[in-house]
Formats: C-alpha cells, sequence, structure tokens
C-alpha cells in the first residue's frame, strides 16, 4: 500500500469512529485491525456499533475511498493507536500488550517525519517508557527523526461522534515539536480547544478524570448508606447540601459501570507508593452490589428459590455496552450466592448470552425488582397495578418491592399503582 495520511491501530468502540471522522475531514486513512472477521463484518456493514451516524460516516468513507481497511498497517504521517487496555482482574494492572503489540508494528512502518500518537488508556509513563524504546528499535530517534505523543479520547458511548469533533483535547508530546504535530492533528478533528502539555501528565489528566468521578460517586454512596441509618432520604439530603454554590455531591447509585470509571483509578495507582483513597473508593462502589441485593432481601426476608426482575444490564441508560456493568453484577450475584432465578429486561441490549424478558411478561412472574440502569423506557413505562403472581409477604405487610437504584421511577406512580419503591 501507499503511505495514507493517517493508519489507525485498532478498530474498536474508539479506533473505527476515530478513523472515520478523520476520513471526514478529508485526510486518507487506512484503519488497520488483526481480526480479519471484523474487517469483513466492517466492509459488510454488519458490525458497526450503534452510533448515531457512524454506520453512514463509515459507508461514505469506504465509498469514497478516503477510509480504507487493512489486516497489515502501512506508513502514514500520523499512526494513531487506539487498541484496548484490559484491567487484569487478578492482579488489578493493566494488560498492555495490545500497546505493545500495536507499537511494534508501527515500528516496522515507521517513517522520518511521520509521528506516533497514543491514545489508548495507560498508566503515567507508558508512552516514554515503554512506547519510545520499542519504536526507537527501528534505528530511528523519537523527537529527532519522528514524533511522539500521547493524546487520551474522553468520549461517552452513545455520543462518540459529536464528542470527537466538540471535546476539547490534550496532546502531550515527548517534546515540542511532537506536541505541536499532535496538536496540529486534532485541531482539524475538533472544535474544542487544544491544551498542550507533556506526555505522561496526558496520560494522567484522563486517569484523574476519571478517577475524581470515581471518588465522588463513592462518597455518594456512602452518604447513602449513612443516611438510611438515620432514617434519613439522601435524595433530599444531596438536594439540600447542592444548595451551597461549591458543593456538588453526586448521586448514589448500584456501583460504577463502562469501561473507564471502574478501571482508570487502578491505572493511575497501578506503580505508585500512594493511593489509599482511590483504593478506598473502588471498594467502597464495588460493595454497591451486595448493599442493594440486601435492601431487597431485608424486604423478602430471602431470596433463596424466588424469581427477581433486573432491569437494565446495559452500564448506563440508552446505550448497549456492558462493559463492567453494574446491572450484570447483580444478575450474577444473585444467581451464584442466592440461587435466585433472574429475569432480566434491557431493550437496548442485543446480547445472545442474555435474553431480554419484555416487561408486561416479567413483571407477571417476579417476586420483586431491582432497576439497575435508567434507561427512559423505565421512566416512561406504565406500571401494572400490581404483581399477579403471589410474592413473599413482606415484613411490615405492606405493597409490592422495587428497588430503584437509579432514581428512574416515579415514586408517587408507583406506589398508587400498589408498589413499595425504595430508592438509594
Amino acid at each position: 500500500m501507499t503511505e495514507a495520511d493517517v493508519c489507525v491501530y485498532g478498530l474498536g468502540y474508539i479506533g473505527l469512529p476515530t478513523a472515520a471522522v478523520l476520513a471526514d475531514c478529508g485526510y486518507d486513512v487506512t484503519g488497520y485491525d488483526i481480526d480479519e472477521e471484523l474487517l469483513r463484518e466492517l466492509r459488510d456493514g454488519t458490525m458497526i456499533p450503534e452510533e448515531e451516524g457512524l454506520a453512514t460516516l463509515v459507508t461514505d468513507g469506504l465509498t469514497s475511498g478516503a477510509l480504507s481497511l487493512s489486516d497489515t498497517p502501512v506508513e502514514a504521517r500520523y499512526h494513531v493507536i487506539c487498541v484496548p487496555t484490559p484491567l487484569q482482574e487478578d492482579t488489578r494492572t493493566v494488560d498492555i500488550g495490545s500497546v505493545e503489540a500495536a507499537t511494534w508494528d508501527v515500528t516496522s512502518h515507521l517513517t522520518p517525519g511521520s509521528t506516533v500518537i497514543l491514545e489508548s488508556t495507560v498508566p503515567p509513563g507508558t508512552t516514554t517508557e515503554i512506547v519510545k524504546p520499542i519504536l526507537e528499535s527501528s534505528g530511528l530517534l523519537a523527537g529527532e527523526d519522528f514524533g511522539l505523543a500521547f493524546s487520551p479520547e474522553t468520549v461517552l458511548p452513545g455520543t462518540i461522534l459529536a464528542e470527537l469533533k466538540s471535546n476539547d483535547r490534550i496532546v502531550g508530546g515527548i517534546d515540542d515539536a511532537s506536541t505541536a504535530a499532535g496538536a496540529a492533528l486534532y485541531e482539524s478533528l475538533t472544535d474544542g480547544e487544544i491544551h498542550e502539555t507533556d506526555a505522561t501528565t496526558a496520560e494522567m489528566a484522563k486517569l484523574t478524570q476519571n478517577t475524581f468521578r470515581d471518588i465522588n460517586i463513592a462518597f455518594a454512596n456512602e452518604l447513602t448508606k449513612i443516611a438510611r441509618e438515620n432514617a434519613v432520604d439522601s435524595g433530599e439530603l444531596i438536594e439540600l447540601a447542592n444548595t451551597h454554590p461549591r458543593v456538588s455531591v453526586h448521586r448514589p447509585g448500584p456501583g460504577v459501570g463502562g469501561h473507564c470509571i471502574p478501571i482508570d483509578p487502578w491505572f493511575l495507582i497501578e506503580d505508585s507508593k500512594h493511593g489509599d483513597l482511590v483504593e478506598t473508593a473502588r471498594q467502597v462502589n464495588e460493595s454497591m452490589t451486595e448493599y442493594v441485593v440486601e435492601l431487597l432481601r431485608a424486604e423478602l426476608g430471602t431470596l433463596k428459590d424466588r424469581t427477581i426482575g433486573v432491569l437494565g444490564i446495559a452500564y448506563k441508560g440508552n446505550v448497549s455496552d456492558i462493559r463492567e456493568s453494574s446491572g450484570l453484577q447483580v444478575v450474577n450475584r444473585l444467581r451464584q450466592s442466592d440461587q435466585t432465578t433472574v429475569l432480566i429486561n434491557d431493550p437496548h441490549v442485543n446480547d445472545g448470552d442474555f435474553k431480554s424478558v419484555p416487561l408486561d411478561e416479567l413483571f407477571e412472574q417476579v417476586d420483586g425488582i431491582i432497576v439497575t440502569t435508567d434507561h427512559d423506557e423505565y421512566a416512561t413505562y406504565t406500571p401494572p397495578q400490581e404483581f399477579s403472581s403471589e410474592p413473599a409477604v413482606l415484613q411490615d405487610g405492606s405493597g409490592k418491592i422495587i428497588v430503584d437504584t437509579k432514581d428512574v421511577l416515579d415514586s408517587g406512580t408507583w406506589k398508587n399503582c400498589g408498589y413499595r419503591l425504595i430508592q438509594l
């Protein structure tokens, strides 16, 4: 292949939209991935993620020739690495094997004057301590023969294209020339502001953003437990606390899902002697699965041999992404520890491993419900007057039980229909 303007390494949920948007901006883009089946499905249009406008953008790019898909990398002015960096659950450390493999692929196609940009989320120092030495094994020197920078993606599933084009961008190079080269690429991609820094600071900035959110969610989750101990409505409490102009407490929830917030804090403290607060916040948020299950158990007396409905296994409302889903953690907790029959409903998730039971049918069969995702469909659903089955009698003899962990249901409506609604 001839030299491209940009070669994007990895065509996952970030790489593919990045490649498509760059092609739409006028660049000659090659999207490279080692998964040949994925490449065939992308060419056929059968494996494009459900992102508004993405299918059209990819199809237009392929049709015009601005975007091409390849199972081998090519020489390019810019090499952009967007491969996954999963957390190894047993060690709580990052697996950067895909970053290393992609970097070796770049090395064999690196030319003088090109720039390499790492976008994959990584621990501090990865760009300079791991990526740079691999690239320099080519005989070319970073900062002299080629540029090297880190620029984190900060987009949300469901709005990826819009945010790629509008969000501010942090670009950190190993030297000023590398930073300038990276900034030049993203200036043509986004209407947001470009913030220039060094590579390690840029790596930490992404991790800091998500760790900040994780810690604040953990505070809200601890707060709701303390409020319940004192018979205080945590929703009202947080609303009142937030009337102060310098206070903004988050909402509590069943945990933290998605690929970033529950993962990035571990990346931040991986090689640090510090991080006690970060680790504690992670433990608090991970404990919420057990907490919400216990709320239901306290009302039903036992969950053993019961049928429980879980509404939502996507990690956030109105998306299909189930990575690190709190809803799935609740499902697994119920099935494994309480031998509970679990019925799932999620109108956005199309995954053969999970059968989505229609809401009306689900309500006919369950003894209780836990709402774990704030899909719009749940907020607008008209509840039946009561469960038609006979659930266990609640300890206080009242209502039918729903634990709404996302504050998505209108309490007055559901209570009027004979349900007892517990909200965090």
